[in-house]
């Protein structure tokens, strides 16, 4: 099977043309590709596979085989396959996920896209859509007990389900120990992705993310975002915030008027190949 590893900000996962490769069973390959010392090595597999509502269509799996409804770092660089391999010429492309349609815009330099601009939807708060169990209209800075240790967490779904908590310095954080905490709390019915937010100014956050299914990430787009959305709502940053991941830079922005929130950041070719599966 050919593939090529790509990365957003140090979020990687093994990228397959689905208009070329059957893929019977994406779960076990996820599982396959994504191990480090077996496989590829990748946070997941992301499958680019044709669609009836879109331009095209993105598959995402977790490292344990878990599908995704969503990946924010994954699908700029589906937007960078499918321009640089001569799938599309368009620089604005729409691609289906189980989270709904995405509108991207490309930015292209010398042939090939650098980074891409993505419409990522309107935040959803109710709890039972999140979800989270919760008797709250929204779930914003409510305490949760976790190892006997009070956090405050806001609860934002972008695709998949976030819990943001701040905390005063994300370097000391043992993510290793809290973050399964987190995922597997019994008020999470989806498990959750958590994440871990130091405020720098009001434009500029640090982040670190425990995401369920794969552990620790150098990135997480849909978790950058909300994440703005959990600043704004709890008066911390402003609406255009930049936040600085292990793997790199992502530019938010929370567009009030139109209940949007947009997502910038990098789409790169790590390297391409060939497995036997």
């Amino acid at each position: 099977m050919e593939f090529t590893k790509m990365q957003g900000c140090g979020n990687d996962y093994v990228y397959v043309n689905g208009f070329e490769n059957k893929i019977d069973n994406p779960n076990k390959l996820s599982e396959i590709v994504s191990d480090r010392h077996f496989g590829i090595g990748s946070d997941g597999l992301i499958v680019i596979n044709p669609s009836e509502k879109a331009d095209f269509k993105m598959s995402m799996y977790n490292a344990d085989g878990s599908e995704g409804k969503m990946c924010g770092n994954g699908i700029r660089c589906v937007a960078k396959y499918v321009y640089d391999n001569k799938m599309t010429d368009k620089t604005t492309i729409t691609v289906e996920t189980l989270s709904g349609i995405k509108t991207l815009e490309l930015n292209v330099k010398n042939d090939k896209v650098e980074t891409v601009k993505v419409n990522m939807g309107t935040p959803i708060l109710l709890p039972k859509d999140v979800p989270v169990v919760s008797d709250k209209d929204k779930v914003v800075d409510e305490p949760i007990v976790i190892d006997d240790k009070e956090y405050r967490i806001t609860c934002v779904s972008m695709g998949n389900p976030h819990a943001i908590t701040f905390i005063e310095n994300t370097d000391d954080l043992e993510i290793e120990t809290i973050g399964p905490k987190f995922e597997n709390n019994p008020i999470f019915p989806d498990r959750v992705n958590t994440e871990f937010i130091q405020v720098l100014d009001r434009n500029t956050v640090k982040m670190r993310v425990w995401e369920r299914g794969s552990g620790e990430t150098f990135a997480c787009g849909t978790g950058a975002c909300a994440t703005v959305v959990a600043c704004v709502l709890n008066g911390l940053t402003d609406d255009k915030v930049t936040v600085k991941l292990l793997g790199g830079d992502l530019f938010i922005e929370y567009n009030r008027e139109e209940n949007t929130v947009y997502m910038t950041g990098p789409a790169k070719v790590s390297f391409t190949g060939k497995i036997e599966v």
